[in-house]
């Protein structure tokens, strides 16, 4: 009789747990080849015991044996061959900029499925641990976000991977964002030749809020980084109708028109394009409202130009009234 390996044994056992593609299957109706995979049905491989039962052969180390006693040698169950021994594995030490850490590793889906809402939630209860299980001084565990912890002398917690590239996001975004508000308000004091005009058309650019956050709630979706980027790129459009109401009242006043008339005129006048620029963001944001990914952006985009458009269509007027009132009626309100 021959000598059964331990590579024999090795390789049975492989097959049986994870696996083996033996064959390619070639569908007419499928685009890619399916895998023809050997393996033993998960309810024979559930306990150690049911895969103590399998019988291997002598020199066979390429496939799971027939459960016969056909061929020339007999056929041996592992319990026979494999004595079984409850250890602890050595563990990897892992460090990161110097200091020791333990990676814990998880995703989220279902109900949550961005990782902003559930890492949020879960910072409050981590944050009630008691860090003296972990060697620490009793305090509660130190959370970073978006930095690492000056030493490793005390248990911290440091979240990484699609939070930290989140944080990254929107960090560089408002960055952006502000800078961009700063060039066109330094664009519109050269146009307006007024520090106190470009302060006004800018004013309704948090409108836009008040219909993206209340619109998210309503819908069930998330503020991701592209509602980021649709409140953004509505800011642009926000800030264009502002200046339409702003050069309308001006031109009024030019032509002698009393202030207060002039901002009511310009809000009754200019709704209309105000009107239809609105509907075309609304019916071109309407496509990749659907879309997974890009949901975010159309709602900021729908839902941010239609709050804007009401809510800044009487705003404006009134805050430019508020801010020349004071000077004379035929006055020009950058003299």
């Amino acid at each position: 009789m021959e000598k059964i390996s331990a590579e024999t044994i090795s390789q049975t056992l492989k097959i049986a747990v994870g696996g083996e593609s033996i064959d390619l299957l070639h569908l007419p109706r499928e685009r890619e080849d399916v895998n023809i995979t050997l393996q033993l049905p998960r309810s024979a491989r559930v306990t150690p015991e049911d895969l103590l039962a399998l019988r291997v052969r002598s020199g066979d180390a390429n496939a799971l044996p027939e459960p016969t006693t056909g061929g020339t040698a007999p056929l041996v169950p592992l319990r026979e061959l494999v004595k079984i021994e409850n250890t602890i594995t050595d563990k990897s030490i892992y460090h990161k900029n110097l200091m020791p850490v333990t990676y814990v590793i998880g995703d989220v889906a279902g109900a949550i499925e961005s990782p902003v809402y559930a890492i949020l939630k879960m910072n409050g209860e981590l944050a009630k641990l008691d860090t003296r299980k972990f060697g620490g001084t009793g305090a509660g565990l130190k959370i970073y976000n978006s930095t690492l912890p000056f030493t490793g002398e005390q248990p911290a917690l440091k979240w990484d991977g699609e939070w930290h590239i989140t944080i990254e996001v929107f960090r560089d975004l408002g960055k952006a964002f502000a800078a961009v508000l700063v060039l066109i308000y330094v664009l519109m004091v050269g146009w307006f030749r007024s520090f106190l005009t470009p302060l006004i058309v800018m004013m309704a650019i948090p409108f836009s809020l008040v219909g993206i956050l209340p619109a998210h709630g309503l819908l069930g979706a998330f503020f991701t980084a592209t509602s980021m980027i649709g409140f953004m790129a509505g800011a642009g459009i926000v800030v264009r109708n502002s200046i339409i109401l702003v050069d309308f009242i001006e031109q009024r006043l030019r032509e002698g028109m009393p202030l207060a008339e002039a901002v009511v005129d310009a809000g009754a006048v200019r709704f209309r394009p105000m009107l239809l620029t609105a509907m075309a963001v609304v019916v071109g944001a309407g496509v990749i409202l659907a879309d997974p990914i890009f949901q975010g952006l159309a709602i900021s985009l729908m839902a941010g130009e239609v709050a804007s458009l009401l809510i800044s269509r009487m705003a404006v007027p009134v805050l430019y009234y508020m801010a020349y009132s004071r000077k004379s009626v035929h006055e020009d309100p950058h003299a």
